[in-house]
């Protein structure tokens, strides 16, 4: 059998001498794929020039795709962070295969021809030939397009992995790729972008049955809040609005067509089902054909007659308004997903790098689900490991030495009815690890010395490191991660976001109300790196508060406090007078370094305390021995 680059190579020469392609040499897929080219008119030898639409046609189709591309933003930055440093872009298109957002590697422009791809372009097989996105959408089912089964030579050099996203109704709604070179090719990659589009699919079922009755099932109750969970919108008479594709499957055989009624598909009556949702979040049910599943209902708090009698809850508003400025689109789409996962009781993970608004985001979470308890902060990287059972679980009075008269309820009891928000999960010691799968399993607390019981909690994590890493380094459990990331999303870093003048603005009311910046002072501060993201941009509005005599902030202001780099805080010539202007790398780099010693050259320590990434620590070491 010859080798794939062999085959590939006389695939090449037979079209290029007969017209068209071998039949045997070329995947059903690709062959039938390039058979269109050749239809359309397309010449292996004179691509045609990309097709790009005007801006105004791009802000309109990014306008008319809002909800389902804030979705896959979301699932985007997530999808990057995972396959992040392997020249990979990540690119989301309409159902025309209309380019509309890309996130990429910087190394990506230098391995592709990255003048064609950028929003705007169109990407339809009638134009670009064989590839991830054109091919996709005219499947309308995943498809990996190699090196040169591409048809035209200039995106040889790419490897092509693309998911179709559907609607509710059936209809494509978009497509989900990510494209590297060929050399970075990853196994999993495909995996992970077939993930990331049900994610989507579910994110827009659960978005457009929001009003309805949703009901989430599986065989085995660890998936029940994963993507292959089946889900059911019914209305309250119990007749089947739609199902997603996990629930064909998991049905496979039986009446899920809209109109068709609950007891079709299972044994239980609709009115029993529901009786037994208000008294149990989970319950059993057994399909027609035998088949057990658990099952829950996913959105009780809309539904007086589904809404438990023996704790009662305040209905969830339509909308709860983010103590932060969430205008950028991604943001947008991390805030409504995490707004319906809090209301839903799902775990929640959030991701991004210091400074980003993981807590932010956490209490906006708290609050969109409507819970009447309390948001309760835990850092986990603080909690001693010889304590922690006693503070997470508290403890009887006299449970051991030093316990404190009266004993204690701790965090976990704390957090009953309301919100636990698990800080620097990243950091977390194994035997924490182990502790919080054990509290997973039946979300039952066991103080030390003291009787145990059940505690009602909404979960939300958050962290700043690379838990995949820490997973294959043995630092970290997998299980775990599967339990506290039913809902994932990766905050942007400051420098990514696309509202920056927003917040600026928001931070510096907030700072000193009088005071205001000029669109100069904005574009100045908006070109800097900003490790430190939100929280840094914070300090620094702060410095310039009080740095100004009058209330506006312009750009010469905004140079007295930073310098005079451009685009980067990088150290510049040093000034005449050193007690006008210090060089503020290097008073930076002594701040680290000073923060590194006393902290136990601990790098994640020192990042907390100075409030900014991991990176901007190793570059300070880098540069001390250079």
């Amino acid at each position: 059998m010859l080798p794939a680059s062999q085959r590939i190579e006389n695939v090449w020469m037979t079209l290029e001498q007969r017209g068209a392609p071998p039949t045997e040499l070329l995947s059903a897929d690709i062959y039938d794929s390039w058979m269109r080219c050749i239809s359309f008119g397309l010449d292996t030898r004179r691509p045609p020039s990309p097709e790009f639409v005007s801006p105004a046609v791009l802000r309109q189709e990014q306008q008319r795709c809002s909800l389902v591309r804030g979705l896959a933003l979301a699932e985007m930055h997530t999808l990057h962070q995972q396959i992040a440093g392997s020249n990979f872009m990540i690119a989301f298109a309409n159902a025309d295969g209309l380019l509309l957002d890309i996130i990429s590697d910087p190394s990506f422009s230098d391995a592709s021809n990255a003048a064609s791809i950028c929003p705007g372009t169109v990407w339809k097989e009638s134009i670009c030939g064989t590839n991830g996105l054109g091919t996709a959408a005219y499947l309308k089912r995943a498809i990996v397009v190699h090196g040169r089964e591409h048809f035209f030579s200039r995106y040889n050099n790419l490897t092509c992995v693309a998911a179709p996203i559907f609607a509710p109704d059936g209809e494509l709604a978009g497509i989900l790729d990510a494209s590297s070179d060929c050399m970075s090719r990853q196994a999993h990659t495909q995996a992970l972008v077939a993930m990331a589009a049900t994610q989507i699919e579910n994110g827009l079922f659960r978005e457009h049955h929001r009003g309805n009755i949703l009901i989430a099932f599986h065989n085995r109750g660890e998936y029940l809040h994963t993507l292959s969970a089946g889900l059911l919108a019914v209305d309250n008479e119990g007749r089947i609005l739609a199902a997603n594709r996990a629930a064909g499957i998991l049905l496979q055989g039986l009446p899920t067509s809209p109109g068709r009624r609950f007891t079709d598909v299972f044994r239980t009556k609709f009115s029993a089902f529901v009786d037994e949702g208000r008294r149990k979040e989970r319950q059993r049910l057994e399909d027609e054909v035998g088949s057990q599943f658990v099952s829950t209902i996913e959105n009780t708090r809309q539904f007086p007659m589904i809404q438990g009698v023996s704790r009662p809850r305040p209905p969830l508003p339509k909308e709860v308004a983010t103590q932060f400025v969430s205008t950028d689109p991604t943001i947008a789409g991390i805030v409504r997903r995490v707004g319906s996962a809090a209301a839903r009781k799902m775990p929640i993970l959030i991701r991004g790098e210091t400074g980003t608004g993981k807590e932010q985001l956490a209490r906006h979470a708290h609050s969109a689900s409507g819970r009447a308890g309390a948001f309760v902060p835990v850092n986990c990287a603080a909690l001693p490991d010889s304590l922690i059972e006693a503070e997470l679980f508290g403890y009887a009075e006299g449970a051991f030495t030093g316990a404190r008269k009266g004993g204690a309820v701790g965090l976990f009891r704390e957090a009953d009815g309301g919100t636990l928000f698990l800080d620097e999960i990243g950091d977390m010691p194994v035997t924490l690890q182990a502790v919080l799968l054990r509290f997973l399993d039946d979300w039952t607390v066991r103080p030390v010395g003291g009787a145990k019981r059940q505690v009602d909690i909404l979960l939300v994590s958050a962290t700043n490191a690379n838990i995949d890493e820490s997973i294959a380094k043995g630092r970290f459990r997998s299980d775990l991660l599967f339990r506290l990331n039913t809902l994932e999303v990766t905050l942007p870093p400051l420098r990514e976001r696309s509202d920056f003048a927003e917040i600026a603005r928001h931070l510096i009311e907030k700072i000193d109300a009088s005071a205001d910046l000029t669109e100069s002072a904005i574009d100045r501060l908006a070109k800097l790196n900003w490790d430190g993201n939100i929280r840094e941009l914070r300090n620094v509005l702060s410095r310039l508060s009080l740095a100004v005599r009058g209330h506006l902030i312009d750009e010469t202001a905004v140079e007295s406090v930073i310098g005079p780099s451009c685009s980067e805080r990088l150290p510049g010539k040093a000034s005449g007078n050193r007690g006008l202007r210090h060089d503020l790398h290097e008073i930076q780099r002594a701040h680290v370094l000073t923060a590194y010693a006393e902290t136990g050259n601990n790098i994640s320590k020192t990042a907390r305390r100075l409030g900014v990434s991991r990176n901007t620590i190793y570059r300070a070491l880098r540069d001390k021995q250079s």
